[in-house]
């Protein structure tokens, strides 16, 4: 039978099941988000094009700008919006290191209530919050956390979320015009390289949350085909009704 240690050191079983991933990166989203747009934007952009029975040099063009427009306007709405959210959050934090600063006993007591609606006995929740309000950074970090749902150590970069958009976003761009650029002449090669890469996207990201990866990666592979299909479809009927 297997003894479980008490004191300072953990049942190893416990330690080593208990490893979380990291949750709160700001790169992980933007990272996946910039690579299946990539890739099913532009595949579905340049379906479209070609469905319109255009030139080889069309299409290329096509792609090559939808990768570069593509990639910027990711960019940039992401360094917007994690920066507008950090600001926010920022903002909020300066509102609690006030309230610390100006009636901390007040604050003193918030925290008790806190703890003492958590269950903890009235006397030990005083006396927790008091000490744990002596030190006023580990105050704030403690109220932030209680009363935010934030770790203000632990605030998403909005310089790290552009470069994971824009790049991921271009390399998934680049997938369904790299045939063209190394000679193919006709459509299929480049669908086919995208329909690899968006299952092993999809595949890729459930191994990451710890989801079934075949199921991840054919759901990604149908979204995206369906995408492309449908744009070649409406670039026929375009073409034919311009033409």
């Amino acid at each position: 039978m297997a003894v479980i240690e008490t004191g300072a050191t953990l049942h190893e079983a416990h330690r080593d099941n208990h490893t979380h991933r990291d949750v709160n990166g700001g790169w992980l989203r933007p990272a996946v988000f910039g690579a299946m747009d990539g890739l099913v934007s532009n595949l579905a952009l340049m379906t479209g094009v070609a469905g319109g029975e255009v030139s080889h040099r069309t299409v290329v063009l096509t792609g090559l700008a939808g990768l570069a427009a593509g990639a910027f306007s990711m960019a940039a709405g992401e360094y917007t919006s994690v920066a507008s959210q950090r600001e926010l959050v920022e903002a909020e934090l300066d509102v609690e290191r006030r309230e610390l600063r100006k009636h901390p006993k007040d604050e003193e007591r918030e925290l008790a209530e806190l703890y003492r609606s958590r269950g903890v006995e009235p006397g030990l929740a005083r006396e927790v919050a008091r000490q744990l309000s002596a030190d006023p950074e580990q105050a704030l970090e403690i109220h932030a956390r209680e009363e935010l749902g934030i770790d203000p150590g632990d605030l998403p970069s909005p310089g790290v979320a552009a470069v994971s958009s824009f790049g991921s976003f271009a390399l998934g761009a680049m997938l369904p015009v790299l045939p063209y650029l190394l000679g193919a002449s006709a459509l299929w090669p480049a669908v086919l390289l995208a329909l690899l890469g968006l299952f092993a996207c999809g595949a890729v990201v459930a191994r990451v949350t710890a989801r079934t990866w075949w199921y991840g990666g054919l759901r990604q592979l149908a979204l995206g085909g369906a995408a492309a299909g449908v744009t070649y479809a409406l670039g026929g009927l375009i073409g034919s009704a311009v033409g």
